[in-house]
This record gives structure tokens, sequence and C-alpha cells, in this order.
């Protein structure tokens, strides 16, 4: 049985998505942050980092959300890594991209309009973040002038990674509506059983 410790609602969320994609049976475990209980002895016997979302698979253990759904593809559903060498080192790439470069500003955005009281909040900051927007994105709507999803014309692991990235966006009320090849492949996983089983857990 596979155990995801964390909330769909969560940047654990992506990996919700990852199980609903490979059709594997769960056990979900919520972990408190209010209450600590990611400091807990026995959470941390699962992730020594004390974070969420970590994954139990039999005795195998492994964490960061990333790697996870790396994981769970390889283990159940190889084609959504791709299916050849040049798909797979496309699913890699958007996939450290968007972990690395897009998450980034997006985070520094949420961060300070969810977290961060009114009175307290950094405009400077969020203009910064902002202002680096524009380029990213634009980086995924000419990779989707070749192709319907970012690796092939098949979904892949590339677009689950990148979409649970890219999503931030309705949080913090990003407008994408000018890059229509995005709003085109937003549409095309919207629509995709997997992908509206993970947003039913997230209600």
């Amino acid at each position: 049985m596979i155990t995801i410790y964390g909330s769909p609602k969560t940047s654990a969320g992506r990996c919700f998505w990852t199980l609903e994609e490979v059709c594997q049976n769960y056990e979900a475990k919520s972990i408190s942050l209010k209450e600590n209980e990611h400091k807990s002895e026995e959470f941390l016997r699962v992730n020594p980092n004390a974070k969420i979302p970590a994954l139990v698979d039999g005795d195998f253990t492994i964490w960061e959300s990333m790697a996870i759904n790396m994981y769970l593809a390889d283990t159940y559903k190889p084609e959504l890594l791709g299916t050849s060498s040049k798909e797979r080192g496309l699913t890699s790439q958007w996939t450290l991209w968007a972990n690395g470069d897009l998450q980034t500003p997006l985070i520094e955005i949420f961060i300070q309009k969810v977290f961060v009281p009114e009175e307290k909040r950094s405009q400077e900051v969020i203009d910064k973040a902002i202002s680096k927007l524009p380029d990213l994105f634009n980086t995924i709507e000419m990779a989707l002038d070749k192709t319907k999803f970012l690796a092939s014309d098949e979904f892949t692991l590339a677009d689950l990674n990148t979409e649970s990235v890219v999503k931030i966006c309705d949080r913090i009320g990003f407008d994408l509506s000018k890059y229509k090849n995005i709003q085109a492949w937003r549409s095309a996983i919207s629509e995709r059983p997997a992908f509206q089983n993970y947003m039913e857990l997230c209600k």
C-alpha cells in the first residue's frame, strides 16, 4: 500500500494528481503543521527534513514532490516520463525548470498575498517577482507552438509538474489570458479524469 503524507491543497497536491494518473490505490495521511506533527518523532522517521509531502511505498520512502512524481511514473506508468530518450529528457528539463525558475517568483508573490498581513506586505517584492513572469510564461507559450503538450503531442509528467506550478497563478490572480497556447494546454489538461479526481480532492 502506498501512503502519501500531506494535503492535496498543498504542494503535495501534484503527488495526489500523479497517484490518480498512475491509477494506484493509496492512503492519505494529513500532517498538521499547526500542531507540529511534521516535527514528531514518527514523521521524522519518514522525512528527516520535517516537510511534506513524503511517500511510503512498501519498504521504500521518498520525499520532495517532484522526485515523488518521477518515482511514481517510473514505477507504475513509465509512459508518463515519455516514450523516447528525447521525451524523457524534456520531461526532466521541464520538471527542473518549473520547480526552480518558474516556481520561485510565483511563491514569492503567493507568500506576500496569502501569508503576509496586508499592512506588512512588500509591494517591491511583489512587483519584482511579477516582472520575471512574462519571460517565463513566454518560454512555455513558445514551446507549445511546436507540440500540443510540452514534451510531445501526448501528456507527460512534464505537463503535470509544470501545470502544478502554473496553477499558483489562479491563487495569486495573475492573468494568463494573453497566452493562447497556455490557455489551450491548460484546457486540455483540465479534461483529464485524473486531474478532475485531484480537483475533487481539493474541495
